[in-house]
């Protein structure tokens, strides 16, 4: 029997059940006469979020009977990136791909709401290959067949509205919701959502300016939700569709270290405050500044050991002024309660070679289990690690402890080192805030008082601040090697 063109259509959706990415390269009409004529399909950072959505899809592996894991996802970004475009795709596939879906969408105003990102999902739909088999009305879009049992709404966002996100549950489908200008969206609808992702295979995804620095939104991208959620900061400059000239007006007014320019173009919060211990245009000029090292000058790593479930153990590397070119390395929380994990790993980093130089020392936050990885690495015969106590005496007595004292000399560093660019480096450095003891000492703000505050762990910045620990001097002495190397290479004093 032929198959007929509706047939064939279906067959193909299933194929995209796993895969936003395909249905949206499928199912819109890219560079035919049209709106999408000059376009061959969505923009860099579209496509690895839909890359990263379909995986998590995967990972999950719904049945359509036992609840899975919800699926949450955020995007901090400039202006005119593309997200209530990227909205309008998500609704499209997971109505199209999920019979009895429900969803509901909202945005920070109500303008906001039904000229853009409602507005984009109407246009979208009509592009869209499966835009006939939904009805979309000014605030409501349903399955035209099952109009009361697969569908999705728009809703303001108001406090007292927020009963509309309750009672939302689909059990053998999914659930899920849309918020777009995330950051002036009450933190009250953020909860009640909550409670539609408890069955099925619910979803949340989250898109925004990152207007304020308290808020649901910003802890989902910058503070303590960010580790539960798979958030990203999106640049304008990077984006394909931006408009360029009007980014560089707002630089040349503003300035590319102003909080106007932070929030607007590049995707991030304001700055915390006149108490900021670092100052978010020393970190600026660190990441564009170009990255140095000297031959003679020692590789050193600072390990920043997770405290709990939803910190990172993350090592970060400097040699001299330069601490961009060898990529950090990070470990989940929950990975590191195994401890040999986190030894095992801690050993190979110190038994690589990295562009000809071996880590002359590797400080270790002592904290928790810390000492005992030390103390491990040590009997496995590596003598160049160095237990680091935050809470010790400071060798400097403008600063309380050891903690704000490494954070001191990293600072001053800044001043012309060169750090990478990667957002989760930046917001930790400029998170914690600073005061002065009755002795007229430096007392840097404890990681608990920042998680009080709704800020995340610094754990990359604690971790390039372990860095400045010690000073090293690099000598050329022969090193330990596995089997399979030979030769010599650079050690500092600290590993002798």
């Amino acid at each position: 029997m032929k198959q007929s063109a509706q047939e064939a259509l279906a067959e193909e959706v299933a194929k995209c059940y796993h895969d936003p990415l395909r249905f949206v390269q499928m199912m819109y009409p890219w560079r035919e006469p049209g709106l999408l004529q000059p376009y061959e399909g969505p923009d860099v950072w579209q496509r690895e979020f839909l890359i990263r959505l379909g995986k998590a899809v995967k990972e999950r592996g719904f049945t359509g009977q036992m609840p899975v894991a919800p699926i949450r996802m955020g995007v901090s970004s400039g202006h005119g990136i593309g997200k209530s475009t990227m909205v309008a795709w998500i609704v499209n596939w997971i109505m199209s791909t999920r019979p009895h879906a429900k969803g509901t969408i909202t945005a920070n105003t109500f303008t906001q709401l039904r000229d853009k990102s409602w507005a984009s999902i109407q246009r979208w739909t009509k592009l869209c290959l499966t835009g006939d088999w939904f009805t979309v009305t000014s605030d409501r879009m349903y399955h035209t067949g099952y109009k009361s049992s697969w569908f999705c709404s728009a809703q303001s966002c108001k406090e007292e509205n927020s009963e509309a996100f309750s009672g939302q549950h689909a059990a053998d489908s999914t659930s899920f919701y849309v918020v777009d200008e995330s950051s002036a969206v009450p933190d009250k609808i953020f909860e009640v959502a909550e409670g539609g992702l408890t069955d099925g295979e619910p979803m949340m995804f989250v898109f925004g300016n990152p207007t304020r620095s308290t808020g649901a939104f910003h802890r989902i991208c910058f503070g303590s939700l960010r580790k539960r959620w798979d958030s990203v900061m999106i640049d304008s400059r990077e984006c394909q569709f931006t408009n360029k000239a009007q980014l560089q007006e707002w630089a040349d007014d503003y300035g590319e270290d102003s909080d106007f320019y932070r929030v607007r173009v590049r995707g991030l919060p304001p700055s915390a405050s006149d108490l900021q211990f670092i100052g978010s245009d020393i970190v600026y000029n660190a990441q564009r500044r170009d990255a140095i090292s000297l031959r003679d000058e020692p590789l050193v790593c600072g390990l920043d050991v997770a405290r709990g479930g939803e910190d990172h153990s993350v090592f970060r590397f400097r040699c001299g002024q330069d601490a961009r070119s060898i990529a950090p390395i990070r470990l989940g929380g929950e990975d590191t309660r195994d401890s040999m994990r986190l030894v095992t790993l801690a050993a190979d980093v110190l038994d690589r070679d990295f562009d000809g130089k071996r880590i002359g020392t590797m400080f270790v936050d002592g904290t928790g289990i810390g000492g005992p990885i030390v103390d491990r690495l040590r009997q496995m015969g590596h003598k160049n690690v160095v237990e680091v106590q935050f809470g010790a005496k400071s060798p400097s007595t403008k600063f309380a402890n050891m903690r704000s004292y490494m954070w001191g000399k990293c600072r001053e560093w800044l001043a012309r080192g060169a750090i990478d660019k990667t957002p989760r480096l930046e917001y930790d450095l400029t998170g914690p805030g600073y005061k002065h003891n009755g002795k007229d000492q430096v007392i840097l703000e404890s990681k608990e008082q920042m998680k009080g505050r709704g800020i995340d762990s610094p754990d990359d910045g604690d971790a390039l601040a372990l860095t400045f620990a010690a000073s090293t001097v690099l000598r050329h002495v022969p090193f330990i090697k596995s089997r399979s190397q030979k030769g010599s290479g650079w050690r500092s004093w600290m590993s002798q």
